[in-house]
């Protein structure tokens, strides 16, 4: 009861505060009509606020933590048009959640994963995104968000979540495709590939929200 309470208020507060953000999109739209289905949107766990507001509504499905912060988030997810999330992380549950992950896909539904969590370290992408695209062979995209200005937390994923009226920037990467047939170092290769295409992205939007405010 106390969990469904906190997850409504939650996303009351998020949507007011969303309904301020001055939000600007760009990259090619995988959500217009006639695009690829289904689709692995990949994130650095930082942006999970920005995330849980600009991809609201859609059914995506987020891989969650066997935690009891999983818990609480999951509940926030579904109160903002999340799909039941598959639930696992790299030191619980790790095999089943690859296995939900890949049943989600086959069924045609969008799945979104933060490869840097649940635990860090932060920016480092692990390589359960890629092997979840080697196996479903859904393209994997890149998801980069920043906004000036914002709160920044004391976690250890250093979370962001804008400030009303923030300037909110979400662009939109150029699809990874993981091959079925790879090998060891082609997955290592396509996993670094997955974090520099994440941390140039990122440092793009956020020089660009510099230089807007100068």
């Amino acid at each position: 009861m106390a969990r469904a309470l906190l997850a409504w208020l939650g996303a009351l507060i998020l949507r007011g505060l969303g309904a301020t953000w001055r939000i600007e999109r760009d990259g090619a739209d995988p959500f217009a009509p006639g695009a690829p289905r289904p689709v692995i949107f990949a994130a650095w766990h930082r942006d999970i606020w920005m995330a849980l507001y600009l991809l609201r509504g859609r059914g995506l499905a987020i891989s969650v933590s066997l935690s009891r912060d999983g818990d609480r988030v999951e509940a926030l997810l579904r109160r903002m048009g999340f799909a039941q999330s598959p639930r696992g992380s790299s030191s619980r549950g790790a095999a089943a959640l690859l296995r939900e992950m890949i049943r989600t896909l086959r069924r045609g539904r969008d799945a979104g994963i933060l490869p840097d969590g649940p635990l860090g370290p932060a920016g480092v992408a692990q390589p359960g995104a890629v092997a979840l695209a080697r196996i479903s062979g859904a393209p994997l995209v890149p998801v980069a968000m920043a906004a000036a200005p914002c709160w920044r937390f004391s976690s250890w994923d250093r979370g962001i979540l804008p400030k009303p009226f923030a300037r909110v920037r979400l662009r939109f990467g150029e699809p990874l495709r993981v091959p079925p047939d790879c090998g060891p170092a082609d997955l290592e290769a396509a996993r670094r590939t997955l974090e520099s295409r994440l941390h140039q992205l990122c440092g793009e939007l956020c020089g660009e929200l510099d230089r807007a405010q100068r």
